[in-house]
């Protein structure tokens, strides 16, 4: 019952408790409780809004690759929160130690956020070109399969 709940909660998050206890055949107190578990568990991570960058003036993306200059690490951790222009970070293995992803208004905006970066590493940077596949939610584990992570006692 709890992958019906997350199906439906992917496809539609804004459903009220009500339409979704519709859904998946549930009363709303049930659903809820479900949902609330859910939460409590870390299985629903929480709610978000997907806004096109490129509506509010930021038409340029790009992924940067960060290695830390020496002592710098615990600094750029502390740092790259800060930076509004960075949407994503990711910790890697690898030669390089962050992952970032940007929006920015142009490619001179650009360059100043990776000037204020570049003194504390090494930046490697790629512009986003396309997106064939754009963000989404992780897929479902199919019933039976990993199921157990979305069953909370």
């Amino acid at each position: 019952m709890n992958l019906q709940i997350l199906a439906a909660l992917q496809d539609d998050p804004r459903l009220s408790m009500t339409a979704l206890a519709r859904r998946v055949a549930m009363s709303p107190p049930a659903v809820t409780e479900r949902v609330d578990r859910l939460r409590e568990a870390g299985v629903i991570a929480g709610w978000r809004l997907d806004v096109e960058p490129e509506a509010l003036g930021l038409p340029v993306s790009a992924y940067a690759r960060m290695r830390p200059g020496p002592g710098q690490l615990a600094r750029v951790t502390a740092l790259l929160p800060d930076v509004e222009e960075v949407t994503e970070c990711h910790r890697i293995t690898g030669d390089d130690c962050f992952l970032i992803k940007l929006h920015v208004r142009s490619m001179g905006h650009l360059a100043d956020v990776l000037d204020r970066l570049s003194v504390h590493g090494q930046l490697t940077t790629s512009i986003v070109v396309s997106t064939p596949v754009p963000l989404r939610s992780v897929a479902l584990p199919r019933r039976g399969v990993g199921a157990a992570a979305a069953t909370p006692a």
